[in-house]
């Protein structure tokens, strides 16, 4: 935020304590617990107040405008009390709640102890960590403001950044050596229809920055193709739905199911984005893409592609959320001087675990068990078109375009500016 020009301030409420007890003191043994001994529980209250009465001066006196107040307040009651006193002087408050179960990153996080070894900072922070978990309340309460995030180590979790397994790793090559196949003979064609013997157009790589896009595109980098990360290609935002079955949707938010159904491309679940809030975060990579003279592959989510897709195919945006992107083909879309041309290019070898089946008919994006990480839709598997075999096309602002895969990590769209008859 400070970058941006906002004047910020984090007050961290350890600080206070170590501030408050001096060094070489010990605190007492409860005052972590949330059942703290009327003593310790003193002692709270003063650091905190020192720490209040500081992030008010900050912006009352300062003119300090976001002052982060990093503490940890598990329990509900706790909250609603924390943000009733900002509120007595006109402060807003919006709450983080940030969560862990990855192992690892916590006792990364403990090895920052000062002055404790290694695994005595660890049995320490455990030992706090495990005090207050059985009291632990997540954020629920609908009158305060506050933000969801986290990391896990379940590779199923729209959150976390997993590696592709080693049959994604297959796809991958699989899906590389079918994609540089198909532009050999697409030249040899021409050739062979008396077209010019010259070399094909540069093949440039798109990813979202979620590694198993990235590690999608690797044998493709491999072979000498230049990738390039694009942090706007990142998949829709399932919000509240994340790992939820239909038949849970539709049981926990019946309401929320009738309103998609009404309008797929606009409605957004809790906490969730829109396709029309995706379509929006894509614009500078649309721009981009109409710039683009070389051949472009690009590999993202379904959720990206369905919106890359429909642009370039000139789809209704009702229809946008529908569509299907089979693992086992690549879709390539060739921009022509007045319609944008849509083919499949198959992938063969694929073994058919890899290509999942679809779920049950509803219409909604729900991660799909056979395929962790990935959003898939009610539609049948086939091509990208609701139901229609013939290729699509589109008017095209321009001559030349991209192409569409599909991967453990997501699918791809290819554009392809090839030479014509």
């Amino acid at each position: 935020m400070s970058r941006l020009g906002v004047k910020t301030r984090i007050f961290h409420l350890g600080d206070y304590r170590r501030e408050n007890v001096g060094p070489g003191q010990s605190i007492p043994e409860d005052y972590f617990f949330v059942n703290a001994s009327p003593s310790s529980v003193l002692l709270r209250q003063k650091i905190l107040k020192k720490c209040r009465d500081d992030i008010y001066h900050f912006l009352n006196h300062e003119n300090g405008q976001i002052a982060i107040y990093d503490a940890v307040n598990p329990i509900a009651a706790g909250r609603r009390s924390l943000a009733k006193e900002f509120a007595k002087h006109d402060v807003e408050t919006v709450f983080i709640e940030s969560a862990c179960n990855d192992e690892r990153i916590i006792e990364e996080n403990v090895r920052s102890y000062l002055g404790w070894s290694q695994e005595d900072a660890v049995k320490h922070y455990l030992a706090r960590m495990s005090a207050k978990i059985p009291h632990f309340e997540t954020m629920e309460e609908p009158e305060l403001n506050y933000i969801k995030a986290g990391t896990s180590s379940n590779e199923d979790s729209y959150k976390t950044d997993a590696s592709l397994s080693e049959q994604g790793l297959d796809y991958a090559r699989l899906m590389g050596q079918a994609l540089l196949h198909h532009r050999q003979g697409e030249r040899q064609a021409l050739i062979d229809r008396g077209g010019p013997d010259v070399p094909l157009k540069p093949l440039k790589i798109w990813t979202s920055t979620r590694r198993r896009t990235v590690e999608t595109s690797q044998w493709l980098f491999d072979q000498g193709y230049s990738v390039r990360q694009r942090s706007q290609m990142s998949q829709l935002n399932p919000g509240v739905c994340e790992k939820m079955t239909e038949r849970q949707i539709r049981i926990e938010y019946p309401d929320e199911v009738a309103k998609h159904e009404a309008d797929p491309y606009h409605h957004r679940y809790p906490r969730a984005e829109s396709y029309h809030d995706l379509a929006v975060r894509l614009e500078p990579i649309i721009l981009e893409l109409e710039r683009e003279q070389d051949d472009l592959l690009i590999i993202a989510h379904d959720s990206v592609l369905r919106v890359l897709y429909g642009y370039l195919m000139a789809c209704n945006a009702t229809d946008i959320p529908r569509l299907a992107f089979p693992r086992n083909e690549i879709i390539e879309i060739i921009p022509a001087s007045y319609n944008n041309e849509a083919t499949r290019i198959p992938i063969p070898g694929l073994p058919e675990a890899i290509v999942p089946s679809s779920p049950e008919d509803i219409r909604i994006p729900v991660v799909s068990s056979e395929a962790p990480g990935r959003i898939v839709t009610p539609m049948k598997l086939g091509p990208p078109a609701i139901g229609v075999d013939a290729p699509h096309k589109k008017a095209s602002p321009q001559n030349g375009g991209p192409t569409t895969v599909e991967s453990g990590g997501g699918s791809a769209l290819l554009v392809e500016r090839a030479l014509r008859d």
